[in-house]
């Protein structure tokens, strides 16, 4: 029996409803390209034909290919049309159907005019069981502790309703049984989704970009490419830097700074004496003993050693530098927050010489610098912005967003990888998204910043402690050791997150810390939204912890 399914119940007539007013507001041109990527000698304005508006502006001048429409299909359509403007092509690999998929059981999919198909691709051979087998989902979710929806567990039918989408209006069906089949599967949104399109993905995108533009310095910001993990979506920002300058080949990137594991986020991560160097990148110098301690904040800054030094590697390379890559703070190389002008200084150096500016926000993005985005704090203006961890809260999904002219420089799946843009991830964004737009995260994050920040330079008084530093109404701070009566601050960073853990005995509360960065620095980064009294018993505990240390 061909399972049934009516799209009426899952996507309103309008699936991504009006932002604002007026027409929708692209206002650059593109070059059409064919599926073999060669350019066509036309150049067109970029139209849309969406009068309601997407609610984001383009104003550079990507390359795009021809836009993929079928007929009868307006919902899936809309979708399409949506991404076309919102992720490069690189993305995917070539695939002429581009199906917008909203719903998975077993070996069908279903896309967003309601049409069953046949899957034959697995997910790109993931969904080896099928999509949402009922045993596998059940064991799935006992081993998360999450509950099994009463619908699902008891095969209810798949008209039920559930609950509604978080922005775009429609209800949906909870996961539940599709006749015609060997087994019983779940209904639901299709876990993986490669080289095809889901509505989450869509609202994702849109949602994303509208953000990021909505705040000071992102009017650089258009198009969205997914990635898996932060190092990756490094990589395709490198990637990305590199195709539209091809004559450009050398990075900039700021010495110490940890960009990933893997690739070129790895080449550009660390200093020039590491492993796996690359001979594309260049280090530069990044402030470490002017921000040593929370108390040199307020202190003058001399960026002339830095400007000099800018100079001597531009007249060194001249154009062959195309991009310049940093951290907004020092993350994994010992927490070092600089001053403001540091790093515009960096981005004027790369807006007088054409070189492509990209932040490493994966670390920062969400609040951690007391701002939404360490853009803002530090009166920055990216070309690209990659973002992470804080973006899914916990599920795996990271994005490079940025100019779509650079982003679209890839060719056909350049970029492409099984779980970029998959829903899942994207779910997690439009769920982040929704929860700092519909409540004040960071009023009541600052005040709790000032307590913790307080206790932790406290503990200065011990003698193994050797500064503090962190962001100014932000929510992470490192705190350095020093070697002291034979131990090495190594060991007693080691020992300072041992004793924060055992916390006041077995059975009591302790705090949870992880391995000293570059050795010796404890980073403290609790989530955003402790409490005051939550924080003032962790703080109790750290400081108890570190008296612990100095008793026989």
């Amino acid at each position: 029996m061909k399972p049934t399914y009516d799209p009426s119940s899952v996507i309103a007539t309008d699936p991504f409803p009006a932002q604002g007013n007026g027409p929708a507001r692209f206002d650059s041109t593109a070059s059409l390209v064919g599926t073999d990527c060669t350019t066509s000698s036309s150049s067109i304005a970029i139209q849309t034909e969406d009068e309601r508006g997407f609610g984001w502006t383009v104003r550079t001048h990507p390359v795009l290919p021809p836009r993929i429409e079928h007929a009868q299909e307006p919902k899936g359509n809309h979708i399409r049309h949506i991404l076309h403007f919102g992720e490069p092509k690189s993305l995917r690999t070539y695939t002429p159907t581009q199906a917008a998929l909203v719903r998975a059981s077993g070996v069908w999919l279903w896309t967003a005019d309601g049409r069953p198909l046949y899957d034959f691709t697995s997910g790109v051979l993931v969904a080896n069981l099928g999509h949402y087998p009922r045993s596998w989902t059940r064991k799935w979710f006992a081993l998360m502790g999450w509950p099994v929806a009463s619908g699902f567990e008891h095969g209810s039918d798949h008209g039920q309703v559930g609950q509604e989408s978080v922005t775009l209006g429609h209800s949906a069906p909870r996961p539940c049984p599709v006749p015609g089949t060997t087994e019983d599967f779940g209904f639901a949104v299709p876990l993986t989704a490669y080289n095809a399109m889901t509505t989450v993905e869509a609202e994702a995108v849109r949602a994303l970009v509208q953000l990021l533009q909505s705040r000071p310095g992102g009017s650089r910001l258009e198009q969205v490419l997914w990635a898996a993990s932060g190092s990756e979506a490094i990589q395709k920002a490198l990637w990305a830097a590199l195709a539209f300058q091809r004559d450009r080949p050398m990075i900039l990137a700021t010495r110490y700074g940890f960009h990933g594991k893997k690739g070129l986020a790895q080449a550009v991560t660390g200093c020039e004496t590491d492993a796996e160097r690359d001979p594309r990148v260049r280090f530069i110098s990044f402030p470490m003993m002017e921000c040593r301690d929370v108390s040199q904040r307020d202190q003058p800054f001399d960026p002339t050693p830095y400007e000099r030094e800018l100079q001597q590697v531009l007249h060194q390379f001249g154009r062959k530098i195309g991009t310049l890559i940093t951290e907004p703070y020092l993350g994994g190389g010992g927490s070092f927050h600089p001053p403001k002008a540091y790093l515009q200084l960096l981005q004027n150096f790369c807006r007088e010489n054409d070189i492509l500016f990209i932040l490493d926000e994966v670390q920062s993005n969400f609040g951690r610098t007391g701002s939404l985005f360490a853009f803002e704090t530090y009166g920055l203006e990216p070309d690209i912005v990659v973002l992470g961890k804080g973006l899914g809260n916990g599920v795996p999904v990271a994005a490079a967003v940025g100019r779509a002219d650079v982003l679209s420089a890839l060719n056909y799946g350049d970029a492409s990888d099984t779980y970029s843009a998959h829903p899942l991830g994207c779910a997690a964004v439009v769920a982040t998204i929704s929860e700092y737009l519909s409540r004040d995260v960071l009023t009541p994050m600052r005040a709790v910043s000032e307590q913790i920040e307080r206790g932790l330079v406290a503990l200065r008084k011990f003698p193994f402690v050797a500064a503090v530093r962190g962001e100014k109404g932000g929510m992470v701070w490192g705190v350095e050791m020093q070697d002291y009566a034979g131990r090495s601050a190594s060991d007693w960073a080691n020992a300072f997150v041992l004793a924060a853990y055992r916390g006041q005995g077995p059975q009591q509360p302790g705090v949870h810390l992880l391995g000293p960065l570059a050795k010796k620095v404890v980073r403290i980064a609790p989530p955003l939204i402790i409490t005051a009294d939550q924080a003032h018993h962790a703080l109790q505990i750290l400081h108890e912890g570190a008296q612990s240390l100095l008793e026989p």
